[in-house]
């Protein structure tokens, strides 16, 4: 049987950490013992955020960090390191999304999703690498059942969680000799703001209301599993009932789910 990892002690990076997920995920893994790094875009929401887990008990620290801008993760990364000596878990949960059909989205909303959710992931999986190889550390990737699966409306948001896939199990194989473990953990439709701040095909933030099939997730379930995850050490996590049936079902009659799911969501795609 597989020794189960502890984090206590152990420093854990959050990406998007001032999101739904980003906070749940700080928490559980704070509450666990971890030494927990903040990092968001929002400056005032990581301060803030850091100042209330500090009144919990968590140790940890918030910085402000466009992931996209891939000189300011070097800098961050360097930053944590040099104020608590190492780095054993980076978690990728930045993101952002779309919903807009292909034909009417602007081909800067797909460079700018693509830029968060895998260039975002690739600058701060490069600035964090040489500490996690040193502590035969833990990368974790928040990617999505669209990492898998088709989505409709969604066409790159889904493109990058499918490229996010490639991307790390192909690391995983890379860093095998390392023994750095690679977890890549798939939620489906969650409660956080990330549908809030979705853009449109032109770029703005939509006002089309969202479609979901089956029950959208709370932010703390998803956090639990991915705790579950880190400590035994998985390499793929698929959640909910409906995720792991898209899986079966994307892998032997993917007509069939392309159609349901087509019909499911067909509201994205109406104005």
């Amino acid at each position: 049987m597989t020794k189960k990892y502890s984090v206590k002690g152990k420093v854990v990076i959050i990406t998007g950490a001032a999101g739904g997920i980003g906070q749940a995920l700080s928490r559980r893994f704070g509450r666990a013992g971890a030494i927990v790094v903040l990092l968001d875009l929002e400056r005032n929401r990581v301060e803030m955020l850091s100042s209330e887990f500090e009144a919990e008990g968590i140790t940890c620290t918030g910085l402000p960090l466009d992931v996209t801008d891939e000189e300011a993760c070097r800098n961050a990364l360097a930053a944590v390191v040099k104020r608590y000596g190492r780095i054993d878990v980076l978690i990728n949960n930045a993101g952002l999304t779309h919903r807009s059909a292909f034909s009417e989205t602007e081909i800067d909303v797909f460079r700018r999703v693509m830029d968060v959710n895998y260039f975002g992931s690739i600058n701060c999986t490069k600035a964090a690498l040489d500490q996690l190889i040193l502590n035969q550390g833990i990368i974790i990737v928040i990617s999505s059942v669209a990492g898998f699966a088709p989505l409709l409306g969604r066409t790159g948001y889904a493109g990058s969680k499918h490229a996010l896939h490639g991307l790390f199990t192909s690391l995983r194989a890379e860093l095998k000799r390392y023994n750095v473990i690679v977890t890549i953990v798939c939620p489906g439709f969650t409660n956080t703001a990330i549908n809030i701040h979705a853009l449109d095909g032109d770029g703005s933030i939509t006002t089309h209301p969202q479609s979901t099939v089956g029950k959208a997730a709370s932010p703390d379930i998803v956090a639990n599993a991915v705790y579950s995850a880190a400590v035994r050490k998985k390499r793929l996590v698929v959640l909910s009932g409906i995720g792991r049936l898209t899986r079966i079902m994307t892998r032997f009659c993917p007509a069939l789910y392309e159609f349901i799911m087509a019909q499911s969501l067909k509201s994205e795609l109406k104005r």
